[in-house]
């Protein structure tokens, strides 16, 4: 069993310390360990500890006697004497609700109550990253109800919550380990809104939310990445029962496939199938851009397959910055589907001889050009 550590040196205070300086430790260890807020693995077990060494050093009873005696106090309870069972120690006033607000549901009631956001997936392609396009969207959102104005009650038919007297919040007792804890908690009668509604909109049955068709307008930046999110505020989900500000809306690209580009962040990457004369003999090529400009791209005499090419500022506008990416063209040898009688003839007798030696000259020299 692991020896217990010394409970003024868990809460980092001398002997000496008073009800303020033990209270004020405590409140920083607390809110660093509490297993609701920190990641850590052993948290848990740390809080425990905190707490078990600030409910002995907090009660002058128990402090006298730990004092006197440490962890060998008599009675063999699981503290070493000390009260035995749980101790009931209020979180809530030491920590401040604020801290249990962030993760029970709280902070103000207009936070809490704010509407969900919405996300909608937008295609877009390539010619549109390329320039920055204006775009149009015919889609059906929530909306508060216009009936009964989000609320979800017909013609305002709404009581206060007995429960909780209208506050949306109770108060509860939990239990950490052997310690008990105020928390406040939203009211499981009325879902923390503080009302209840008795009779239910006809339109909205009780939701305070219809769907309705929206055009939306929105500008594709230049450069965006796949992903990307465009917020509109205010245009998501409305509050539950209209009481709170809308959720928002987020429209997220996806970037479509082009004929033949590949994407690299601002670059686009492209491959060149040509066969062997075109190497050895060199080819301009023109192909229509994205932007629809043509694009040349010279390919030089005596190229070897899997050798690239730049044509600066070609590419996407960056996100991020100022400029244009490139494009980069990959060069590959394409091999024919089909070869004569004569082709292979003529092939065999302009075939070079490379011994042993020469083979591997030519290998390293091509590793050499490489790692340049």
């Amino acid at each position: 069993m692991t020896e217990k550590r010394d409970y003024y040196e868990v809460l980092g205070v001398d002997r000496t310390a008073g009800e303020k300086e033990l209270k004020n430790a405590f409140r920083s260890l607390a809110r660093k360990y509490h297993p609701d807020r920190s990641s850590e693995p052993d948290a848990e077990e740390k809080f425990k500890e905190i707490q078990e060494a600030y409910a002995v050093l907090s009660d002058t009873e128990k402090r006298q006697t730990y004092d006197r005696f440490g962890h060998n106090a008599p009675g063999g309870s699981p503290f070493g004497g000390f009260g035995g069972g749980s101790f009931n120690i209020n979180l809530e006033d030491i920590l401040g609700g604020d801290f249990f607000s962030s993760f029970f549901g709280g902070g103000s009631r207009r936070s809490r109550n704010r509407g969900n956001d919405v996300i909608v997936r937008f295609s877009v392609n390539l010619e549109s990253i390329y320039q920055g396009t204006s775009e149009e969207l015919d889609i059906e959102l929530p909306t508060s109800c216009e009936d009964c104005s989000g609320t979800g009650a017909e013609d305002g038919d709404i009581i206060s919550c007995s429960n909780c007297g209208g506050q949306g919040k109770i108060r509860a007792r939990q239990q950490v380990g052997p310690f008990v804890q105020d928390v406040i908690r939203d009211c499981p009668t009325c879902s923390g809104m503080g009302q209840i509604i008795k009779t239910k909109c006809k339109t909205c049955k009780g939701s305070g939310q219809s769907m309705k068709e929206t055009k939306l307008r929105f500008n594709v930046p230049k450069g965006a990445d796949d992903g990307t999110r465009l917020r509109m505020r205010g245009k998501g989900e409305p509050a539950l029962r209209g009481r709170g500000e809308n959720g928002d809306l987020f429209i997220e690209l996806e970037i479509e496939q082009h004929e033949w580009f590949e994407r690299s962040g601002a670059d686009l990457v492209m491959s060149l199938p040509l066969d062997y004369a075109d190497l050895i003999l060199g080819r301009t090529i023109i192909l229509p851009h994205i932007d629809g400009s043509e694009l040349k791209i010279v390919v030089p005499k005596m190229t070897n397959s899997g050798e690239t090419i730049e044509i600066r500022g070609k590419g996407l506008p960056r996100s991020r910055g100022s400029g244009r990416g490139d494009v980069v063209v990959l060069v590959k040898l394409q091999m024919p589907s089909k070869v004569s009688k004569s082709e292979i003839k003529h092939l065999e007798s302009t075939r070079p001889e490379y011994s042993s030696e020469d083979l591997q000259e030519i290998i390293r020299s091509d590793a050499n050009k490489r790692r340049q």
